[in-house]
């Protein structure tokens, strides 16, 4: 059995921790592979690259031995793993380098003790919900899935975009905004929480339709049951408008219409005991700080 460690550029202050995880995946034989570009930029600032055994890379295809994969860095970093996962039954844990990190949810600080849980297969599997993204003219290749969002949003400065919604062929309604998110409960402590949306626990079974600035103050965020096939039909003044999927993102010509629906498969995370959800909302938002206590 095998690990596999992905991740993209790392500043050197984490060096040291990075040459802790290979050192302690060396020290119980693990076959180790690393994303081939992440290897390139780590193999001469890593003092434990040398000594590691079974050294493999790879691009975006994991071999089926994998055990689990280490996604390095922040949230951005776990999102383009899962182009490596795509459909498969591989589960990710991410430990984060960055700031804030929902996904990432392993601090350095716990990295140690949550390697040792995960080697002695303490821990338990997570169900992440996928959203599939359907053009007409495979806009994004052979991997039109996003695990925390769909978008779509206004290209220029000036004039706002029409979104004609439909759930199920019913007809919402129309927004007038700056863009739209459809967010997994993934997503939803992500760009949707920056505009207002709800937090939804991974478990949900739900979407989360969020209008970007909207010019009509009764527009609010909409949660709906994940088994809604949401349809967009988006019209502007200009030439195009923009779809992003996570960090990826495509023009689209005018008028545009789209279908955003439940992926077939999902993206499964590790969780350790004692980082839960809510534990860790409570963590990278403060909830409850308060100077007085």
């Amino acid at each position: 059995m095998s690990v596999a460690v992905f991740g993209l550029h790392i500043e050197s202050s984490f060096m040291p921790d990075l040459s802790r995880l290979f050192s302690m995946l060396h020290d119980r034989d693990e076959d180790i592979y690393i994303y081939k570009p992440f290897y390139e930029s780590i193999k001469d600032r890593c003092s434990e690259m040398p000594d590691i055994k079974g050294q493999f890379t790879f691009g975006y295809e994991l071999p089926e031995s994998v055990r689990f994969l280490f996604s390095i860095g922040g949230d951005g970093t776990l999102l383009k793993s899962i182009l490596s996962l795509k459909n498969k039954s591989i589960p990710v844990i991410g430990i984060n380098t960055g700031r804030l990190g929902f996904l990432s949810a392993i601090s350095r600080q716990d990295m140690d003790e949550a390697v040792q849980l995960l080697l002695k297969n303490e821990y338990e599997i997570e169900e992440r919900s996928v959203l599939r993204f359907e053009d007409g003219i495979d806009l994004f290749g052979d991997f039109n899935y996003a695990l925390n969002e769909i978008t779509v949003t206004k290209m220029d400065s000036s004039s706002m975009i029409e979104i004609h919604t439909y759930l199920n062929d019913e007809y919402l309604t129309t927004y007038w905004a700056d863009g739209l998110i459809i967010s997994t409960p993934t997503g939803s402590t992500a760009y949707s929480l920056s505009v207002g949306g709800p937090i939804l626990p991974p478990n949900s079974n739900s979407f989360v339709i969020t209008p970007i600035a909207p010019h009509n103050l009764t527009m609010r965020p909409l949660v709906v049951p994940d088994d809604n096939r949401i349809s967009l039909r988006v019209e502007g003044r200009g030439q195009q408008f923009l779809c992003s999927l996570d960090s990826r993102s495509q023009a689209m010509n005018f008028p545009g219409e789209l279908v955003v629906s439940k992926a077939g498969f999902s993206v499964k995370t590790l969780k350790l005991p004692g980082h839960g959800f809510f534990s860790t909302l409570r963590n990278k938002l403060m909830w409850g700080t308060d100077r007085r206590n």
